[in-house]
């Protein structure tokens, strides 16, 4: 993640629970109308990244439960 997100994630956690309601929609509207404007091939390529990302996660997630697992067994 860039610093830019990182601060602007930062700024984010100090706004109010309604302005984050607001911040956030509006990051979402935003999100959906720049997806709709994209053709097959960007969207392919968007969602071969999130599927990786997708993944990534998930192996991590995994391989923390097993971590725990063992954890409980020693």
């Amino acid at each position: 993640m860039s610093t830019a997100s990182e601060e602007l994630l930062k700024s984010f956690e100090h706004l109010p629970l309604s302005e984050k309601r607001e911040v956030a929609s509006e990051i979402i509207r935003r999100t959906f109308i720049r997806v709709a404007q994209l053709d097959d091939v960007q969207l392919s390529a968007l969602y071969a990244e999130f599927a990786n990302e997708d993944r990534r996660l998930a192996e991590e997630g995994i391989e923390d439960y097993v971590r725990g697992l063992d954890r409980e067994d020693a």
